[in-house]
Formats: structure tokens, sequence, C-alpha cells
């Protein structure tokens, strides 16, 4: 996180916050301030998707955004592409790059709270600074409300 040049410090929770309401919880936040850190396949490259826990991603929606195939990665090519485990997945500090995402409805938040590689760490952080040191791509994950 500090090569990455995040502000926030880590904070441990008493318990693992492996979903974004038991964060929300933890941290007596909206839901929608979590930062949800997926990883999808995009025909067949790992691609992190940091998404509000107000919603799920829309995998038929960002794949046709995407112009492929969108579908929940492994445990093993989640291990793989960003070198953590399910529930704990920070944004930073992947092995190597992965292609990341930064869902826009995170942007109505002033602090957003991210996984920092451990089911009970998360770090406070703007969305501009999400965008800014992951080298995410600002994103709308579900289709726009009608």
């Amino acid at each position: 996180m500090d090569a990455a040049g995040a502000d926030g410090e880590i904070r441990w929770l008493d318990d693992h916050a492996t979903t974004a309401a038991r964060a929300a919880e933890a941290l007596g936040v909206p839901v929608g301030a979590i930062a949800n850190s997926l990883v999808f396949t995009l025909d067949d490259e790992p691609v992190l998707v940091l998404t509000s826990g107000a919603h799920r991603v829309d995998t038929d929606f960002l794949g046709s955004r995407l112009g492929g195939r969108l579908a929940r990665a492994s445990k093993e090519t989640v291990r793989d592409a960003t070198g953590q485990v399910i529930g704990g997945v920070a944004p930073v500090g992947h092995p190597s790059p992965v292609r990341t995402l930064v869902d826009v409805d995170l942007g109505v938040h002033d602090v957003v709270w991210a996984a920092a590689g451990h089911a009970k760490t998360v770090f406070p952080t703007s969305y501009d600074e999400l965008v800014r040191i992951t080298g995410g791509t600002p994103t709308p994950v579900v289709p726009p409300a009608e």
C-alpha cells in the first residue's frame, strides 16, 4: 500500500469481514462505502472489479461493456492473479498488474473502505485515490436505473 501511495492506515477488525455487510457493520458505515474486491475472468484473463457493497456486479452488463464474457474467477485464479485469497483481496500489492475496474457508484462516498490483504484488515481511502493507486478505470458495473 505504501508503494502504491495509499494514505489510509490499515485497520485490524475484531472478526473476519469477508462480506461488505460484515465490514460495514464492523466499521459503522453504509454498505455502499465498502469496496468489494472481486476477481472475474474476461475471456480467461483476470480482471479485478472494485464494486460498491450496495449491489452485485451485473456480469452480462459489464461483460458486454468490455466486449467479452465475464465470469467469476476460481479461487486458484484469484490467488494466482493477486497473491491473496478470497475474502481479503486488496486493490493493490499483486504479483503483477491486474486490469482493474472501479465502480463509479463508490464515488458518492467521501470515504471508501477497501480490503488490505487479509480478511480482518481494511483501509480508508477516497474514490479518487482508489482509482489512482490501482490505475483503475472508472466503470459502471450495473445498468443505470430507469
